[in-house]
């Protein structure tokens, strides 16, 4: 079990109108998701700390070892960081093997993600690719390859700046299987970039919301996601991410059930087996409030639960309901009309009326 030291930065940096002005922890294992819209800083960040920018004031420590502060610069080349780009960047004269093994030539000896050359290759699924070209693989299959090139140069820091963007959403929907056994296997810290909530949602540990240069949230993905003053930044992708277990199939209705701390959902069967973990995310625009129960619908998923907050939203016609059920929390956009019509208040009682549930891994 990973007992690194938390990742530490601070970085003020400003060029022309933009300042990026930062102070984080981060933690030593699984993704920390990067999320802001276009113009944030989230590629600023990450270049300040592969030491690609010099900002002009600075710290950064990684396992307890300061790459940077007022006295102390570690050049990119020193910094023993992977880093995967929007496109694949593989030598073109070299096999998806041949680039592996350059990557293995340069590998930092500090100790870092010890990954291995057959794991990496596992990890990503890449055994039917490595001799073959990078111009005969497609944009999916390259990116894997050069997923894998960054972790064989054993770093300690993994950064990924969109990895996704640049490919279609079949060769998106190919690739995300493969993210997952990062989260879920790496020993090291990964930043994931992305302006999709959809991916951060589906990868993310611990996220980061940035916004004109600041970073205005960071924490676990379960608390950040729930609160009331960052849909303005999530729009119609604000909601939850809940993790669960599968406790049930259907199969007559191709329909799974899967539990959490608070109730349970169905949810479209994913064929994962009962004991699976599994996450699931409910968007604020499917949930509805009633103040009974109601069985007469096409609904099924009907949770009790009470309200912890109500707040604004953008939409001047709608307003924001947190709901507590149990020990989980979800959010429902509802209309400042029904909320008047119902009386909603903090601490009442109410029913979650659930209309879509999406099973994220």
């Amino acid at each position: 079990m990973n007992s690194a030291q938390p990742i530490q930065l601070a970085f003020e940096t400003q060029y022309l109108n933009f300042c990026l002005k930062v102070n984080l922890e981060l933690p030593s294992r699984g993704i920390t998701g990067i999320f802001g819209p276009s113009g944030s800083g989230k590629t600023t960040l990450l270049r300040c700390i592969a030491g690609l920018q010099k900002p002009e004031i600075g710290t950064l420590s990684v396992d307890g070892e300061i790459w940077q502060n007022n006295r102390r610069f570690l050049p990119p080349h020193k910094r023993p960081v992977g880093y995967v780009f929007q496109e694949a960047s593989l030598f073109p004269h070299l096999t998806a093997k041949g680039n592996l093994q350059y990557a293995m030539k340069r590998a930092d000896q500090r100790g870092g993600s010890g990954v291995a050359f057959e794991q990496a290759i596992s990890l990503l699924g890449i055994e039917t690719l490595l001799e073959q070209y990078p111009d005969q693989l497609s944009g999916g299959e390259r990116q894997r390859v050069a997923i894998a090139r960054a972790l064989l140069i054993n770093p300690r820091l993994l950064l990924m700046d969109e990895p996704l963007a640049a490919l279609d959403q079949p060769r998106k929907q190919e690739i995300l299987p493969y993210l997952d056994n990062l989260r879920t296997e790496l020993d090291i810290p990964v930043l994931y970039v992305s302006h999709s909530a959809d991916e951060i949602a589906r990868l993310s540990n611990h996220l980061v919301i940035l916004d004109k240069g600041r970073a205005i949230a960071s924490g676990p993905l379960h608390e950040v996601l729930p609160r009331l003053d960052l849909p303005f930044q999530l729009g119609e992708d604000a909601g939850v991410v809940l993790d669960a277990t599968v406790v049930k199939r259907d199969t007559q209705w191709h329909l799974a059930k899967v539990e959490f701390p608070g109730g349970e959902l169905w949810v479209r069967d994913g064929g994962d087996p009962v004991g699976t973990l599994v996450r699931v995310r409910i968007l604020a625009r499917d949930v509805s409030i009633a103040l009974q129960a109601h069985h007469d619908t096409s609904i099924q998923n009907l949770l009790q639960g009470s309200v912890v907050e109500i707040a604004d939203d953008s939409d001047p016609a709608v307003s924001l309901v947190q709901v507590a059920v149990g020990s989980s929390i979800l959010v429902a956009r509802i209309t400042c009309r029904s909320q008047q019509k119902l009386a909603v208040t903090v601490g009442q009682s109410v029913w979650a009326q659930v209309k879509s549930v999406a099973l994220v891994r």
